[in-house]
């Protein structure tokens, strides 16, 4: 087996020392500098040559998804054996297709993008967790094989946190997620619920109703992101107006976008938030509210 040494981006170093703390891999050195004008440079100061290379970060934005690309391509220049590119969350997810004449699709972009690298020796592989479309990882070319992970193990050991032993409903923000969440609440068998929307306008949906009985039982809601919050708390709010006697939730990637977390906070009827570590926004957020798992194990578990 080649000797396996792990990168990071700037902004996931934090994954990579929690990677490190579990399994025996080298540690890879980056020189990372700004210019002045802007422009960053990058310097790859450890031996890579002969060696399978994991490379941790998320297409969270623009300035993250380059220097993704960058190391990468930059690791396979130095002679890497093989490329595990580690993408805990894969943004653009949502523009996975066009809907208006015109649209640009950067999920399938950005896998293009990605399908652009050269090969190593043994193959490059990208790995994904807990996607929002299960098909962008048809979007990827050539080469390189998409991996998607998922987070289901986590999710249920999260729920029966705060369920603490009484009986509960799982249930989703709407029917999109429906069968995701039905196939977790047949795991741990418990009866799964989500509400039926009508699209009002371009931004405006009113929930006509809820597909299972919650009067007088704790919902936990799951979601597989939360980014500024209004779906969920207009969900959490049907729930609790069908009786529902508490509202917790889950979620895999906690974005957290703008005023997010405050909103969610701000509207007092939900009791608990766990996600995971998948977003670095999730870890600059200190509230009791907030409980944040990480998706290291996950992770570690692939390449054993």
């Amino acid at each position: 087996m080649p000797h396996k040494i792990i990168f990071a981006t700037q902004r996931y170093q934090y994954l990579k020392t929690k990677l490190l703390a579990l399994a025996q891999w080298e540690e890879g050195i980056i020189d990372i500098r700004d210019f002045p004008d802007g422009e960053h440079y990058h310097r790859i100061k450890s031996e890579v040559a002969g060696k399978e290379v994991i490379l941790v970060g998320g297409t969270i934005d623009d300035k993250e998804t380059l220097e993704l690309f960058d190391i990468a391509h930059g690791c396979i220049q130095q002679g890497a054996v093989s490329l595990n590119i580690v993408i805990p969350f894969f943004g653009y997810s949502t523009m996975e297709r066009a809907v208006k004449q015109g649209e640009i699709v950067k999920a399938k972009t950005r896998a293009l993008l990605f399908s652009a690298l050269p090969q190593t020796a043994t193959g490059n592989k990208i790995m994904m967790i807990d996607l929002h479309v299960d098909g962008i990882t048809y979007y990827f070319e050539g080469g390189i094989r998409p991996v998607h992970l998922y987070g289901k193990d986590l999710v249920k050991e999260a729920a029966l946190e705060l369920a603490g032993g009484r009986p509960f409903v799982l249930a989703s923000t709407d029917a999109g997620r429906a069968k995701w969440v039905e196939s977790l609440a047949n795991d741990m068998h418990v009866q799964a619920a989500f509400v039926f929307k009508k699209r009002i306008s371009g931004d405006e949906t009113h929930i006509t109703a809820i597909s299972a009985d919650v009067k007088d039982k704790p919902v936990i809601i799951y979601d597989d992101m939360i980014r500024t919050g209004g779906s969920l708390i207009h969900a959490a709010q049907a729930y609790i107006d069908a009786g529902a006697s508490e509202i917790s939730v889950i979620t895999t990637h906690g974005i957290f976008a703008g005023s997010g977390f405050q909103k969610i906070k701000n509207s007092g009827i939900i009791k608990k938030v766990i996600c995971t570590d998948t977003h670095p926004n999730a870890l600059a957020i200190h509230d009791s509210l907030l409980e944040v798992k990480s998706v290291d194990k996950i992770i570690v578990a692939c390449f054993l």
